[in-house]
């Protein structure tokens, strides 16, 4: 996937003038954005949608999927917080897109749509200091999805510090999500029964589902951190294969980068589960919710702590959760992440723009809500049965876990987002702009415009942003604008054309960018 830690802003050829019909090049730039990081071949996606022809067969389905929300898949609720790598589609995008299917998803001239972006097999730069790869294994999911552990030798004899990874599927339409533990005693052993729910190993680092980006850790002047990988270790791969898929080769590889032997200032990233839940009787036909609290009982967090990324996890009767952290006096909360929808089949470590400080004093707190009655289309019972706590996928869990660190003075000013996309391992589309937490991101479409334009806002909400508009001389012009919640509407009106600039501000961020008005 290249859309790594970046929004990616094209600008999109759209006519929005109410009685044009839309065709491919003017929604092409939208499908390459926010739907080919998936939807390319070897994606992970089930189609690609990188061509007219590709994207036109599945007109229908896209159509659905957009209407429910299903697409893009991204969980998490953006209003509570927001995260890096988000697959998101703004309103006016997926009306864009929407008109263009319901007027017959015309072609039109091919040739004037933008560039699509270029994927490559690998994420990231340069030459991994170890690859670790599974055997060739047959998936054994032909009746229900299977789950296999693969113990995998490092072979380290000296210790080593991981500064990023990733999980590259050689078949990933049959995988649907990869696990990664740590066994630091070297002694775990392969289970390949189908039946490895829970997996193996002392430390998690981390996984893979479609779409997912790889795992890199800021290295800067102002923040280095890595996870420790002990000599004679193994890392543990928990492969999920989805029904179906049976028979079907798959030879997954994780590809490790380290930090010099010499390298110094590293800060150790943790791993932990800190919420957990094991009493989880979830009576047939209710809908119950239940917590985790971490420390226990009265005690609270003896340390501050730096909390990098947040990974909650239920089973199929999960249909809410929501992780924060809170202190009882002063009363005080501090939003970790919420999924109102959650959907087994999206789930992630999700990374936080910013490490968020967590003070001594707090707990870390999960709520999760289950639904096993027949209203839930993923209840794995018809009828509905209890379900216990437990590690098949048919029991339930309540298990959320976080990557950390000690809190250093500072830590929470730290912008993660522009440090990662900085990073000279990471591979970037040649459409990508950088991805800049502290700056209001957006685009103009159509750009070159006649009459009206559209300023889309990608990052901020346009209802909270301030629009000027100058020209070549720096002066301020008058043109009329009105707003969505996502945009800007602008009309040349009496403006002649050449070339002018906006800016937004909302006061804390700020943005700009080029308008071109052209003759009528």
């Amino acid at each position: 996937m290249k859309k790594i830690y970046s929004l990616l802003l094209l600008s999109v050829s759209i006519s929005i003038t109410t009685s044009a019909q839309l065709v491919y090049k003017d929604v092409a730039g939208i499908f390459y954005n926010r739907c080919t990081s998936c939807h390319h071949a070897n994606g992970g996606g089930p189609f690609g949608m990188m061509t007219y022809s590709e994207t036109y067969i599945h007109a229908s389905s896209i159509q659905a999927d957009l209407n429910s929300g299903k697409m893009p898949p991204w969980p998490p609720d953006t209003t509570y917080t927001r995260l890096l790598h988000e697959r998101i589609i703004t309103t006016t995008e997926k009306a864009a897109i929407l008109s263009w299917i319901a007027t017959g998803a015309q072609m039109g001239d091919t040739t004037l749509a933008p560039a699509p972006p270029l994927y490559t097999k690998y994420q990231l730069n340069g030459t991994p200091d170890l690859i670790l790869q599974i055997p060739a294994f047959a998936s054994n999911a032909t009746s229900g999805d299977k789950y296999n552990c693969f113990a995998l030798p490092t072979g380290l004899a000296t210790d080593r510090i991981i500064r990023a990874f990733e999980i590259s599927p050689s078949n990933p339409s049959i995988v649907h999500h990869v696990v990664v533990n740590i066994d630091t005693t070297g002694t775990v052993t392969s289970d390949l029964s189908g039946g490895c729910y829970s997996e193996p190993g002392q430390l998690g680092i981390g996984g893979w589902a479609p779409g997912s980006p790889p795992t890199v850790y800021p290295s800067s002047s102002t923040l280095k951190m890595g996870m420790k990988l002990k000599a004679g270790s193994k890392l543990i791969l928990q492969m999920h294969y989805p029904a179906g898929s049976g028979g079907q080769i798959d030879s997954t590889q994780i590809r490790l980068y380290f930090y010099p032997t010499s390298a110094t200032g590293i800060r150790n990233v943790y791993a932990n589960t800190f919420l957990q839940n094991w009493t989880l009787p979830i009576i047939a036909n209710t809908t119950p919710s239940f917590t985790a609290k971490y420390p226990s009982g009265s005690t609270t967090l003896p340390t501050d702590m730096s909390i990098f990324a947040t990974s909650p996890h239920s089973h199929h009767l999960c249909i809410d959760m929501k992780v924060y952290a809170y202190r009882t006096s002063p009363v005080d909360t501090i939003p970790l992440i919420h999924i109102p929808k959650w959907d087994f089949n999206w789930q992630g470590l999700y990374v936080h723009p910013h490490l968020v400080k967590v003070p001594a004093g707090y707990k870390l707190f999960s709520k999760h809500k289950f639904d096993n009655t027949i209203n839930n289309p993923d209840n794995p019972n018809n009828p509905p049965k209890t379900v216990n706590a437990g590690t098949s996928t048919t029991d339930e869990m309540l298990f959320d876990s976080f990557e950390w660190m000690y809190y250093q003075p500072g830590d929470d000013t730290i912008d993660i987002g522009n440090i990662l996309h900085g990073d000279s391992l990471l591979i970037t589309s040649v459409n990508e702009l950088p991805f800049v937490s502290q700056s209001i991101t957006s685009y103009v479409y159509p750009n070159p415009a006649n009459e009206t334009a559209m300023l889309i806002v990608t990052n901020e909400r346009a209802a909270n942003c301030e629009l000027k508009i100058f020209d070549l001389r720096g002066n301020k012009v008058p043109m009329e604008v009105s707003r969505t919640a996502d945009a800007f509407i602008l009309r040349k009106g009496s403006l002649p054309p050449g070339v002018y600039f906006y800016t937004l501000s909302t006061g804390k961020f700020t943005g700009s960018g080029k308008i071109i008005l052209m003759p009528k």
